[in-house]
C-alpha cells in the first residue's frame, strides 16, 4: 500500500513536540494550541500514515518503533521549512496591523504591548475595527493582519479563512447611567435588567458577533435588546449618544470609564466574552510568532483562560474555545 501523497507540516510539528516531551499538556503549552487539538492532529498523522506512533496509558507516553523511525525524517522536514521561512522573513520588513476592535479595550491592547517587547524589530501597528465581524472581511482581503475577538460568531464562511488562539473568557458587565436603580449595587445580578432595554451593538454591521452574544444572554431574562442607534465613530461620539440615550450598556470589565455612569460587573450568573486572537490562514511574519507568545505568556500568568465559578457562555463558543470546532 502506498503513502500519503501530502503531509501538513502543522502535523509533523505536533508529532514531534509530543516525541521531544513525552508529554500531550506540554507539547500543546510548548506550540500555543489547545491539548485537544494537539491530540487531534497526532491522531490524524497516525490515520494518514496508517500506523500507530505512540503509546498511550494513564502514566505515561512512549515512542512505538514506527514512531521512533518517523521522528528523524520529520525533524528534517521541519527543519528545512523553518530555513525557509527564515530565508523569506530576513526580508519581511512590512508591518503587522494588528485591529485592537476599539481603543482603550485592555486584552488585544496588553497582548500588543508585550509583542513588541518580545520582537522589537517588528512593526506592530494598532487598527481600530470596532468589531470582529468587520474585521474578518479585512482580514480575508488582506488589509488587516490580526484581530482580537469572538471567533464563534463569525459565519462559517469567514472562519473557512481564519485561525485561532483562545487568549480569554474576559467577565462582562454593564455600564449604567448615574442615578439608575442598579447604579449603587457593586455587583449586579443579570436578572436585576429584566425588563431593561440594554444596547449592545444592535444594529452596527462590524459588531454582529456581540450583539449575538448579547441576545443569547438576554434570552430567558426577559432583557430587551436596545434599538438601532446611529453609528458612533470615536469614543467621545459613543459617550455622547449614551448619555443621551440612557440605556444600560454591555461591555466587559476592562471597558474604558465614561462619564456621568459607572461599570459594574454582572452576576449570578457570570457571564463572560471568548476572546481569541485571529488571523488569516497561511499568514506567515514574525509580528504574528511574538503575539502569539505574547497572548499565551499572559494568559497563563493572569489565569485569562480559568473558568470562573457560575460562568456562563454558549455552548458553540466553548466547543470553539477547547478547539473542538
Amino acid at each position: 500500500m502506498s503513502g500519503p501523497a501530502h503531509i501538513d507540516p502543522r502535523l509533523l510539528r505536533a508529532f514531534v513536540a509530543v516525541a521531544e516531551d513525552l508529554h500531550f499538556t506540554r507539547a500543546a503549552a510548548r506550540l500555543y494550541v489547545a491539548q485537544q487539538v494537539l491530540s487531534r492532529d497526532v491522531r490524524r498523522l497516525e490515520r494518514e500514515l496508517g500506523r500507530e506512533l505512540f503509546v498511550r496509558t494513564t502514566r505515561q507516553v512512549t515512542l512505538t518503533s514506527d514512531g521512533e523511525r518517523l521522528l528523524p525524517h520529520a525533524r528534517r522536514v521541519l527543519s528545512a521549512q523553518d530555513d525557509l521561512l527564515a530565508a523569506f522573513a530576513a526580508g519581511q520588513a512590512r508591518p503587522l496591523l494588528v485591529d485592537l476592535n476599539s481603543p482603550g479595550l485592555g486584552t488585544g491592547r496588553r497582548v500588543l504591548h508585550r509583542a513588541r517587547e518580545l520582537a522589537p524589530g517588528c512593526e506592530l501597528m494598532a487598527r481600530y475595527e470596532s468589531g470582529l465581524t468587520s474585521a474578518a472581511v479585512e482580514l480575508l482581503a488582506g488589509r488587516l493582519d490580526v484581530s482580537f475577538g469572538r471567533f464563534a460568531g463569525l459565519d462559517q464562511a469567514l472562519r473557512s479563512g481564519l485561525e485561532q488562539q483562545p487568549v480569554r473568557y474576559e467577565p462582562m458587565a454593564v455600564i449604567l447611567p448615574e442615578g439608575h436603580p442598579l447604579a449603587a449595587l457593586p455587583e449586579v445580578p443579570v436578572a436585576a435588567l429584566a425588563r431593561e432595554a440594554v444596547y449592545a451593538g444592535s444594529g452596527n454591521p462590524g459588531t454582529g458577533e456581540w450583539t449575538d452574544l448579547a441576545r443569547h444572554l438576554f434570552e430567558g431574562h426577559g432583557i430587551r435588546l436596545a434599538d438601532p442607534l446611529p453609528l458612533a465613530i470615536g469614543d467621545e461620539e459613543f459617550e455622547r449618544l449614551m448619555a443621551k440615550s440612557r440605556h444600560p450598556v454591555l461591555a466587559v470589565v476592562d471597558f474604558p470609564d465614561m462619564p456621568r455612569a459607572v461599570r459594574r460587573p454582572l452576576v449570578d450568573p457570570v457571564p463572560v466574552s471568548p476572546v481569541s486572537l485571529v488571523w488569516r490562514k497561511g499568514l506567515v511574519h514574525p509580528g504574528l510568532d511574538a503575539l502569539r507568545r505574547a497572548a499565551a505568556e499572559i494568559a497563563r500568568s493572569e489565569e485569562w483562560l480559568r473558568w470562573p465559578d457560575d460562568g456562563w457562555l454558549p455552548a458553540s463558543d466553548h466547543r470553539v474555545m477547547s478547539g473542538r470546532a
